[in-house]
């Protein structure tokens, strides 16, 4: 007589592994700060991409999937499509500033849309031929990050949609950003 598994349970013994990695990576990714690399108050901050080794660690599987290999995460159920907290936004890998919620719009895509980078010295366009159409790709400059994509199609004053992917990004609320080593972009959510 043969032994039959009880399917009941197989789900779940998948998942739990899953779970567990998810979990022990989240964590070393939300505590990475700008002063990582960082010179004396006053200096220029270098932002550097971690060995290959070290982001296996630190990222989750979505965040390597998306900046490492090129990939895209789904629209409407990603982490920042709808998030309308007062903050920045930085590469996951590098740290690197990127955006601004001052300049992230509703783009009906389901993805963080923006119209202009706060650093643009941080942004790199490359021209995408995937999927047989001619695309351009934003990618971080320091952390060689895959982003997402840039469309002419935004609001004024740019006509332009960074259409980024939130595993590619970390928020940090304004309430934070000094403690994050990140204050000088606190000027830009002063009330003049």
């Amino acid at each position: 007589m043969s032994k039959t598994r009880s399917p009941s349970n197989q789900p779940l013994r998948l998942f739990l592994p899953c779970l567990l990695v998810l979990a022990c990576n989240v964590a070393p990714a939300a505590s990475m700060k700008a002063s990582e690399g960082a010179g004396e108050e006053g200096e220029t901050k270098v932002y550097t991409k971690p060995s290959e080794e070290a982001l296996k660690e630190r990222l989750t599987e979505l965040q390597w999937k998306v900046t490492q290999k090129d990939g895209t995460e789904r629209p409407f159920s990603n982490e920042y499509w709808d998030n309308k907290k007062p903050g920045i936004y930085v590469d996951v890998v590098s740290g690197e500033p990127l955006f601004s919620s001052l300049e992230k719009y509703k783009s009906g895509t389901g993805w963080p849309s923006f119209w202009t980078p706060i650093e643009k010295d941080n942004i790199v366009e490359k021209t995408d031929r995937k999927f047989f159409i001619s695309r351009t790709e934003v990618r971080s400059k320091h952390g060689d990050s895959h982003l997402g994509h840039l469309f002419d199609d935004g609001p004024e004053p740019t006509g332009l949609r960074y259409c980024m992917n939130s595993a590619a990004m970390r928020f940090i609320p304004v309430a934070v950003l000094e403690a994050e080593g990140y204050g000088e972009y606190l000027r830009l959510f002063e009330e003049e």
